[in-house]
């Protein structure tokens, strides 16, 4: 999955898809690259960031859904405003990211039942303006755990098949350097529910903090956490390096399923 911030503040990205044609251009690169599916997102969600409101949210990510269009390319959109979603999914969005696991809004859960679309639901403590106020958990892989099995009855209620969720334990949302590094470790843990685990680790504080790099100097470390995530059971990783990570991920699968395949 390959991210594309339609942000002026994003950790990693921001500012740089300032315009459709910039984004367009990005994303043919992206699928070239090896991305099976374009991530899409008009609010930064790293720690601190401010929300936006929803007409700014949509002012940014419309037009580029329009000019992704011709591609026919599985796109996500990374939202939690029911507004935006609606319009995202008539605009032939095929999955919402939500990092608010249909909590942020109460329109979306129905607007995700009416849609054929996926939604991926991510764990977060708090908001990413207050997530990493001191988090603490009693065990940060069981709490997750916990948090899915509600969450996961809670969309089957609102009418969205099990078979439509993707679960993403929120790697860096609410979560000091030691409960992500656990959760790598156990992330086969996840996979009990049946769904497909999204995982996103790309560039993140924690992996600069291990390796004491700054944000562009972390390659080698966000490829480590995704041999590590497909290892123990991710279904997709969301990266902003997709040529390099597309090697990593195929490499990985061929260690772990035992194929020789270079699709």
């Amino acid at each position: 999955m390959g991210v594309m911030n339609i942000t002026p503040d994003s950790f990693s990205d921001g500012g740089l898809l300032a315009s459709p044609e910039a984004a367009l251009a990005h994303a043919r690169q992206l699928l070239a690259d090896g991305a099976d599916w374009l991530d899409v997102g008009g609010e930064s969600s790293r720690p601190g960031a401010d929300p936006v409101t929803v007409d700014e949210e949509l002012r940014r990510v419309m037009p580029v859904l329009e000019a992704l269009r011709p591609l026919d390319a599985a796109v996500s959109l990374d939202t939690y405003h029911a507004e935006t979603a609606r319009m995202g999914i008539a605009a032939g969005v095929g999955m919402i990211n939500d990092i608010t696991a249909l909590r942020g809004d109460a329109a979306m859960a129905e607007v995700v039942a009416e849609s054929n679309c996926l939604v991926a639901l991510m764990h977060m403590r708090g908001s990413p303006k207050t997530m990493q106020d001191a988090p603490a958990y009693d065990d940060v892989v069981d709490d997750i755990c916990a948090f899915f099995e509600e969450r996961l009855a809670f969309a089957e209620a609102a009418g969205i098949r099990r078979e439509r969720v993707w679960l993403d334990p929120g790697f860096g949302f609410g979560k000091t350097i030691a409960h992500n590094l656990e959760i790598l470790r156990r992330l086969d843990d996840f996979t009990r529910f049946g769904c497909p685990v999204l995982i996103g680790t790309s560039n993140k504080s924690t992996i600069g903090a291990v390796l004491d790099a700054p944000v562009h100097e972390r390659t080698e470390g966000t490829a480590a956490t995704v041999a590590v995530a497909i290892m123990n059971g991710a279904h997709c990783v969301r990266v902003h390096d997709v040529k390099t990570m597309a090697k990593v991920a195929r490499m990985t699968d061929a260690i772990r399923y035992g194929s020789e395949s270079n699709g």
